[in-house]
This record gives C-alpha cells, structure tokens and sequence, in this order.
C-alpha cells in the first residue's frame, strides 16, 4: 500500500523526462523540417511523384528489415548511450549533407541521407519508448507515452508550416544545417539523462531469440486468433490506399498539379496534423457510441471522401477552390483514417494475451511499414501516368468499396 501511495505521488515530469521530451521536440522539429524541405526539393527538381514515391518507399526499407534488431539492441545496451550516439550521427549525417548539397547531386544526396536517417530511425524508436517505463512508474507510464505521443502530434502541425517558410525564404541547405544543429541539441540534451542499470537479457544469441518471438507471433495469428491477422491485413492494405495517396498525392497535386506554393502544401500538412489530433479525440468519444461491428462506415467514409476530391479536380473552379476542396476532404479523411486506426489497434490489444502484446504489436507494426512504402510508390506511379482526378476517383471507389465488403470481417469481433 506503502509503494502503491508513493508511485500514485511521483510527479510526471521528472529530471529525466524532461529532458527525453525536450530532445524529442529538438529531434521532431529536426527530422519534420527536414523531410518538408527535401521533398519539395524533390518535386521541384524533377516534377515527378515517381521520384518522390520510389525515395519513400527505398528509404524506409532499411526501417522494416532493422526494427527487431533495434528492440533486441535497446534491451542489451544503455539506452541513453544508444539515443546519444544515434542523434549525434543524424547530426553529422545532416550537416555533412547541408556540406555537400548542390544543384547537380542534390538528388542523390537526398537519396543517401534517407537512408542513412532511415537505418538510424530502426534504432531509435524503440530505444525511445523502452526508457519511457524505465524512466517512470505506475500510471505515469501511461500519461508520459501520452505526452510523448502529443509532443509528436504538435511537431506534426508546427514542422510543414516552419518548414515552407524556412525553405521558400533561404533555399534546402540552410534547412539541413538547422536540422543538423537540432539532432546535435537532442544528443547534448541526452547526455544528462540517467537511467538505472537493468538486468539485460544473456543466455541466448540474437538469432535464437528472434526466431523465438517470430514464431511465437505467427502461431498465435495464423493458429489462435486468426480474425486478428484478418483485422491487421485489412487494416494494412486500407493504410496503404491512404497513405499513398496522402503522402504521395497531396504534394504532387498541390504543387505539381496545381502548381501552388510551398507555403501553401505547407499549411495543408499543418491541417493534416490537427485533422489527426481530433481523430483521435474523436476516437475516445466514440468509444462507447461507436459498436466496433460498425467502424468500416469509417473506411467507407475515407473512400467517399478521396472520390470527391477527384471530382473537385475535375470541376473547372480555379486552382485556390480546387486546393480549398482538396485540403477539407483530406482532412476529413485524415480524422476519420486515425480513428479507424485507433480503433483496430486497440480491438487488436484486447484480443491479445498480456505476454503477446510485445511480439503481436511488432508484427502491426512490421505489416505495416511493409504495406506503406508499396502504396508510395504505386501511387507514385501512377500519378505520373494518370490525371490527379482520376487517381483520386478510382482510389475513392476502391476504398468504399473495401469500407461495405468488409462487414462480415467486423462482425466476427
């Protein structure tokens, strides 16, 4: 009762908190400023979304191969040594960059700094959110992955809209060599952080152990719960549809389509982010409103909204309506896709055993990344061949009707 009362009276915000929060404002600001600055970068040099797309999907390669090696090393290493040394090579990987940007390599240098920025993101990620339980206790584990979560959501609203100003008044190199400094920040930051010695797994080699939660993982989808592999492929193809054509699509539409500033895409990106922050407030409302048999009306939702940008695309109303249409349909989309996703993963969390939470949300995760940079790079593709309204329709369709077909999938929940 004695331990249960003193946890209850820990503050949130501790010394070591703090200071992985105030890294991760530095690194968010960082890394969203940049990603702002080189695709537009990369849609002004070459006015191909197959370029954008195909740099994506390359770039986050390294991410989904490197993932597990990551949560194994986060458990085996310091976790404040491993933070520090990541951040302080995105630092000197973005600055090196800043060095040597230039009008007849600036392609490729893009190209190799997200990859570089990918591998090291592998690492990072979970590294971060093991200190977050190492760090705190009790509830305040829940409300610190929550203030690292809002953290991220505001950089999300803040970085497009600091990013067109940055870049439309001083050009991409001046933008990398502020994002170098702030992953320099994040890694100066780190070194005051002091974590307590853990016990770190021994006995077993690296493989042995992977091998382990990967079939552990798999028996239990494909053998024990197989509506929930249902439910995470579903979900997985549905996020492929809208983030490619979210990421992909709404850039090359503003800028190239429409041929609109930057400070415009830019403010469509910060839209984008609170259209995400009130999906998922609107996910909490709709807790106990929403029956979860019902929630393919959201897919459903997303679908009709892509359909009536392309038929916004195809009306003759000048390019500022066209972009006005284009940047509420998007948004709606975008609330209603977190909300959808809020849903099916925490349908997921329950359907799990407690000591598979870890291993079934890795392969979320994995599915999930794997799902993603296909549909940046169809879409890709295909923008490059098709007008934008027709992208924006045929996608629109599809996702309708993958949002009605799948009502029998929910009704099994």
């Amino acid at each position: 009762m004695m331990e249960q009362q003193e946890r209850r009276g820990e503050k949130l915000l501790t010394r070591n908190f703090t200071l992985l929060l105030l890294g991760q404002v530095f690194s968010l600001l960082g890394n969203g400023a940049l990603r702002f600055a080189l695709s537009m970068y990369v849609l002004e040099k070459t006015g191909s979304a197959a370029v954008f797309g195909t740099l994506l999907a390359v770039s986050m390669v390294p991410t989904i191969l490197l993932t597990p090696f990551g949560g194994v090393l986060a458990d085996r290493i310091d976790r404040r040594k491993i933070m520090v040394g990541l951040d302080l090579t995105s630092g000197v990987a973005v600055l090196a960059a800043a060095a040597a940007f230039a009008d007849g390599r600036g392609i490729a240098v893009t190209a190799a700094l997200l990859m570089v920025l990918s591998i090291l993101g592998a690492f990072e990620s979970p590294t971060v959110q093991a200190c977050v339980p190492q760090m705190l206790s009790g509830e305040n584990v829940l409300r610190g992955n929550a203030a690292v979560n809002q953290v991220a959501a505001i950089s999300g609203l803040v970085t497009p809209f600091l990013g067109s100003l940055l870049y439309t008044a001083c050009g991409v190199r001046p933008v990398l060599a502020g994002a170098g400094i702030c992953f320099l920040l994040t890694a100066a930051l780190e070194c005051f952080i002091r974590l307590p010695k853990t016990a770190r797994v021994q006995g077993q080699r690296l493989g042995d152990v992977l091998r382990e939660d990967l079939l552990g993982s798999a028996r239990f989808l494909v053998r024990e719960r197989r509506e929930v592999l249902e439910l995470l492929l579903f979900s997985a193809v549905v996020g492929a549809l809208i983030s490619g054509a979210a990421i992909v699509g709404l850039p090359y539409l503003i800028r190239t389509s429409l041929g609109l500033s930057a400070q415009l895409y830019g403010a469509a990106e910060s839209a984008m982010g609170l259209a995400a922050l009130l999906g998922g407030a609107a996910a909490g409302l709709l807790a106990v409103r929403l029956p979860f048999r019902q929630i393919n009306w959201l897919v459903a939702g997303v679908g009709l909204c892509a359909l009536l940008g392309g038929v916004a695309l195809a009306v003759p109303v000048g390019a500022m309506g066209q972009y006005g249409a284009l940047v509420i349909l998007f948004c709606i989309a975008q609330a209603m896709a977190c909300t959808f996703s809020i849903f099916a993963v925490s349908a997921i969390q329950q359907r799990t055993p407690e000591h598979m939470t870890g291993k079934v949300m890795a392969c979320v995760s994995a599915i999930s990344m794997c799902a993603q940079p296909l549909g940046q790079l169809a879409y890709g593709l295909w923008f490059d061949v098709s007008p934008g309204w027709v992208v924006l329709v045929v996608s629109g369709v599809s996702i309708f009707a993958l949002g009605i077909g799948s009502r029998r999938l929910f009704k099994k929940w």
